[in-house]
């Protein structure tokens, strides 16, 4: 079987829409807002926090699960999805992801429980899943050549830009009304979606007819599931040994081996055991969640290498900034949004010049000269970061990281797809979203560890310099790491700690500069994965999925 070339042509399931230059250009806004959803709501939910955790009497490990339930079933299962949209349609898929996502925003947004709002973020996750792989293969069926690198130009840039427009769209929402409407936002929002996409997407799938593979695709939920939990909670509950207990509805784990390798050694069975099903089903011409095959395209291997590497440094300063211009510079929910908009900011001016470029140093070229921006951009907050840092250098610098992320995201993702036939865009789309995915847990697993364990040996140092005996030592730096620095400012409001809380604002500065500087680290690792990959043009790709070019 081929890996450079559909078996047969893709074709249209239901009506399909006129697609006019005009009307594919205006569907690709509904794309993009779909995108730009998703993305926003994860990041508006962090602000939201301590609002909700007020409201709702949250207890800590609820707090936990309202942030990480939403991440865990949203990188679990973009595989399932993405493969489901080829057979069933990758506009259908896409409305009910929509469809369900809104639901259980409402859920949310009324919830009076920890557990309610919980599993509200549970079935968001769903429809995330949902909708970032099918927008992916949507365009990629829709859009050839030089207009396939413009949307998903569009699409990188809506990514960047999103990630920091959350929290100042989470801070004022919650600031000027309620939490709630944290939530709430996302029915308007998700009602225009539907009609643009209703009305200038067509519907296109693969011929494929053969059943769904569910033995596999309980297997990647499992796998990929307990691999994003592992990678997220493992500073939390211990890379080996338990520091804290694991509790789940009541249930606890009380063994003094860390959850941690269990689930990493479960994620592997599975996943190997998934990889292996997937040659043997392939090879016995019976249907499987993925073609192995797709790894024989040199594009989509080293591309998704190539994109996992970046997705570790790409997003880590989201976790950190917010953290450190709230509990170090005193920054508001609002303010720290002002600050992130010039990522967003440098990111959508990317979408600019994203149309040009690649026709003149092709998109790997592209991809490049994004990475390097961003290792700019970072490496130089990693520099001017202290605890009197003004607000003007950073937002520069934030506009030229995000800036490199608006050039680097969308053009390295058509590197990805663009040998991979449009019949499978779906299944291709969703092992690149998932390869990010896991970079981006990945990454932010080890720069929070750098972050909170370099303050805490930090503030411990200078403590200890101080001449406060150990045990208050200790307890400091535990109340302040644990609290992730949000025990900053009260420290500095009681005279008798005034001079532990100017230690642990030099102490956070300096996690956050380290923190940057790995990223930064990765990045550079990530540029030089680049180095395998073949340069693009725009007239490069497969052909067009028929459905869409007959319409």
């Amino acid at each position: 079987m081929s890996t450079t070339e559909p078996t047969q042509p893709a074709t249209s399931t239901g009506p399909t829409v006129p697609t006019t230059d005009r009307r594919r250009w205006i569907g690709l806004v509904g794309i993009s807002l779909a995108v730009a959803l998703i993305i926003a709501d994860s990041t508006i939910v962090n602000v939201a926090v301590p609002y909700i955790v007020r409201d709702l009497s949250l207890t800590s490990t609820e707090v936990q699960w309202v942030q990480e339930s939403y991440t865990l079933v949203f990188a679990a299962t973009l595989l399932i999805w993405g493969a489901l949209a080829d057979r069933y349609g990758r506009r259908r898929i896409l409305l009910i992801g929509v469809v369900v996502f809104m639901a259980a925003s409402m859920v949310a947004a009324v919830a009076a429980t920890g557990p309610l709002l919980i599993g509200a973020r549970v079935l968001q996750g769903v429809g995330g899943a949902m909708i970032l792989p099918t927008s992916l293969s949507l365009i990629n069926s829709t859009f050839t050549g030089r207009d396939r690198g413009i949307a998903f130009a569009v699409w990188g840039s809506t990514i960047g830009g999103m990630a920091a427009v959350g929290p100042l769209l989470g801070g004022w929402l919650t600031t000027a009304f309620s939490w709630r409407w944290a939530f709430g936002i996302n029915l308007p929002v998700g009602l225009l979606i539907i009609a643009l996409v209703l009305l200038f997407v067509p519907e296109s799938r693969s011929p494929q007819t053969t059943g769904v593979d569910w033995v596999s695709a309980l297997l990647t939920t499992v796998g990929f599931g307990l691999l994003a939990f592992g990678l997220i909670e493992g500073r939390q509950y211990g890379w080996w040994t338990s520091v804290k207990p694991l509790t789940i509805d009541g249930w606890t784990w009380e063994s003094t081996l860390s959850p941690i390798p269990v689930a990493f050694a479960v994620s592997a069975l599975a996943l190997v055991v998934f990889v292996i099903r997937a040659y043997r089903r392939t090879r016995a011409g019976r249907s499987s969640l993925i073609d192995p095959g797709l790894f024989g395209i040199t594009s989509f291997r080293n591309g998704n290498i190539a994109a996992l590497i970046v997705s570790l440094g790409e997003f880590g300063i989201i976790l950190s900034l917010p953290i450190w211009l709230q509990n170090v510079l005193g920054c508001t929910a609002l303010q720290t949004g002002f600050v992130l908009l010039g990522l967003a900011v440098g990111s959508f001016a990317a979408s600019g010049l994203s149309v040009g470029l690649p026709a003149k140093i092709g998109a790997v070229g592209v991809v490049r000269i994004g990475i390097v921006a961003e290792i700019i951009g970072i490496a130089g907050v990693g520099l001017v970061v202290s605890p009197t840092t003004g607000w003007a250098p950073l937002v520069g610098l934030l506009f030229v990281y995000g800036f490199g992320v608006g050039l680097a995201t969308a053009q390295l993702t058509g590197v990805v797809l663009a040998d991979v036939p449009v019949a499978r865009s779906g299944e291709g789309s969703g092992i690149q979203s998932t390869s990010r995915q896991i970079g981006s847990a990945l990454g932010i697993a080890v720069l929070g560890t750098v972050l909170f364990v370099s303050a805490g040996n930090s503030l411990s140092t200078e403590l200890t310099d101080q001449g406060v005996p150990a045990a208050a030592t200790d307890q400091l730096v535990n109340a302040v790491v644990d609290s992730a620095g949000s025990a900053i400012p009260a420290l500095a409001a009681d005279p008798a700690t005034a001079a532990a809380a100017d230690a642990a604002k030099q102490a956070f500065s300096q996690g956050t500069s380290y923190s940057a500087y790995v990223a930064a680290a990765f990045l550079v690792i990530g540029l030089i994965a680049t180095l395998s990959l073949r340069n693009r043009w725009p007239q490069d790709g497969p052909t067009p999925d028929p459905a869409v070019a007959a319409s």
